[in-house]
């Protein structure tokens, strides 16, 4: 299966594709802010927009009320909006980046064993010391699933396979299945870790502060500045490793580079809110679909709709079920099942 079974061939010449472009991630961003202002009004209790600014802005005063507002604008909203975004750009560019390195369509940035990693890191620090607060384990995350990354590439980076996108994939899945069963294994011989993994595990934007928001968003944005670096190299890799090296790319180095940006994205922002599935696969695909398989436009294209479409699923997992709340890595679940079995249906149909 190719990529470009859901690729859109341009019309039009150069300028007109740019142009094209350049509108459309403008419109991303304009729509972007108009659901994060949504997802600081919208929740348990309802706020009108004068209510929102007045929570964001206002100089502190006596009525309870507007306490009240601006205490669950500041301290529960405006943390889980800012958390959305950061991890949906970082899911977004993580899933279209994944895809390029590995040239498989239906990879995810779990294929490198990140969300498996996490757990496993969580579950055992939690039996192990006891902890409890996000804060506390979100570094056990964060280093499992980097450590997942770096074992995953290391496995296919030697032997006869050594560097090619389906040894990857392979070592991957099979990093995730025996860290997976290690993780169960773990939470079914202590309570308490069992407790936290069915919370952690649900992926959710929730309940998490700024001291955890703002050291994941720097591992995030290091991650983002190394991918940005590879996006020219990334179009020659998708000719074709014989075509890159002739070209003169460093194909060893570029995909260590690409390796260690995702792994960095991902695994932060799977650390800060838990494993969110297939957000970075839909995105990707969407993404290729409006501007084409150039990485230089997909991947910011695939950031900025990976944020759009997390804040979204976040604001419906609070309308369905009123006064509680679905997470948002459920509703994403709900919403990516049926894409990914269409794009693998779509794929079927189109080779028969």
């Amino acid at each position: 299966m190719s990529t470009t079974a859901v690729e859109r061939p341009a019309t039009g010449g150069p300028t007109q594709a740019r142009r094209r472009r350049v509108v459309g991630l403008a419109t991303l961003v304009v729509i972007l802010l108009i659901v994060g202002v949504v997802s600081l009004a919208v929740g348990a209790r309802a706020l009108s927009p004068g209510e929102v600014w007045h929570g964001l802005f206002a100089a502190p005063d006596s009525d309870q009320r507007l306490t009240e507002i601006r205490l669950i604008v500041e301290t529960v909203r405006v943390p889980r909006t800012v958390l959305a975004v950061v991890a949906g750009v970082a899911l977004g560019v993580g899933g279209a980046l994944i895809q390029g390195y590995t040239r498989n369509p239906i990879a995810d940035t779990g294929l490198l064993g990140v969300n498996s990693g996490a757990s496993f890191a969580v579950v055992t620090a939690i039996a192990l010391f006891g902890l409890s607060s996000p804060f506390q384990y979100v570094w056990f995350a964060f280093l499992g699933a980097a450590l997942a990354g770096v074992v995953v590439f290391g496995l296919a980076s030697i032997g006869r396979g050594a560097g090619n996108p389906l040894t990857l994939a392979l070592a991957g899945q099979g990093i995730t299945v025996f860290l997976a069963a290690m993780t169960t294994a773990v939470a079914l011989s202590d309570k308490e870790s069992l407790n936290a993994l069915r919370f952690w595990n649900a992926g959710s934007v929730a309940g998490t502060g700024f001291d955890v928001i703002w050291p994941v968003t720097a591992f995030i944005a290091v991650g983002l500045v190394l991918a940005l670096t590879q996006l020219p190299t990334l179009n020659l890799l998708n000719l074709g490793d014989d075509v890159a090296r002739g070209l003169g790319v460093n194909i060893a180095l570029s995909r260590t580079v690409g390796i260690v940006a995702i792994t960095l994205m991902a695994g932060a922002a799977t650390a800060a809110c838990g494993p969110i599935a297939f957000l970075g696969l839909m995105v990707a695909h969407v993404a290729r679909y409006l501007t084409g398989p150039d990485y230089r436009w997909l991947v910011p294209y695939a950031g900025l709709l990976g944020a759009v479409v997390l804040l979204v699923c976040d604001i419906v997992g609070r309308l369905v079920v009123r006064p509680g709340e679905l997470d948002a890595g459920v509703v994403v679940a709900l919403l990516g099942a049926p894409f990914f079995a269409a794009l693998v249906w779509r794929g079927k149909f189109r080779n028969a």
